[in-house]
């Protein structure tokens, strides 16, 4: 929060209050998987810091979700249903960590979304700015639950709990049809416009719904699974 002439100033995109938000939370997810990497080196300890980081990541969403529900003044107790990709996609990961197994068929759906989602969003949080600082309940509780998201799965990844594989591209095709459903929901039943950007572009002023992005989504995870399969084949070869 800033003061310019006695008004006080939002914070702003890639602001002061935004950068030093980036730089700080890079440092200790970064050091945070650094020290797991090293220290966890066992499957239970592994398991261990998997669940504090998906402990951590509820308890994010969470609180954002319930200060959409008492943030306009009127209780609006829907609201507690995350309303957005990144939203269900943090509330369903850190579930399906807390009570799944190993490379369950949710992870193989929210990975991408969960790694990608938090660092684009983190990076480019438009959203800093609905409040007077960054501490802002529904601002840092939005950051937050982007950045576990997103140090969540690369935890994932690291201690190798997810085995991508083309034999699970259904996964991601039911989960976005979930969402979509639910979007269409929450739509007609609570009038939410916005809701996983059936309606409304991600980013304002852009043809950028969900209908044009998953046909640009679908030819990005597949490029992703042809380069995984690749390298697998490639490192299978030269043993």
């Amino acid at each position: 929060m800033t003061k310019k002439e006695g008004i006080i100033v939002a914070p702003q995109l890639f602001g002061v209050e935004h950068i030093l938000y980036i730089v700080i939370s890079t440092v200790l997810c970064g050091g945070g998987l650094f020290l797991a990497k090293k220290y966890a080196l066992t499957e239970r300890s592994q398991r261990v810091v998997l669940k504090i980081l998906a402990i951590l990541l509820f308890i994010a969403i969470m609180t954002n979700r319930l200060s959409q529900v008492f943030r306009y003044g009127d209780v609006r107790w829907y609201a507690i249903i995350p309303d957005s990709y990144c939203g269900m996609t943090s509330l369903l990961l850190s579930l399906a960590v807390l009570f799944g197994k190993r490379n369950n068929a949710a992870l193989h759906f929210l990975w991408h979304l969960g790694l990608f989602g938090g660092l684009s969003t983190v990076i480019y949080a438009s959203f800093v700015g609905q409040g007077p600082t960054i501490f802002y309940l529904p601002t840092i509780s939005g950051l937050l639950h982007h950045s576990f998201s997103l140090t969540l799965v690369i935890a994932l990844l690291m201690f190798k709990q997810i085995d991508i594989t083309y034999k699970k591209w259904y996964c991601t095709f039911f989960g976005f049809t979930a969402y979509l459903t639910l979007g269409a929901f929450m739509m007609q039943t609570f009038g939410l416009t916005d809701a996983y950007h059936i309606a409304e572009p991600i980013i304002p002023d852009t043809p950028l719904t969900a209908w044009v992005m998953a046909p640009i989504y679908a030819v990005g995870y597949g490029i992703i699974l042809w380069g995984v399969e690749m390298g697998k084949r490639r490192k299978a070869k030269f043993k």
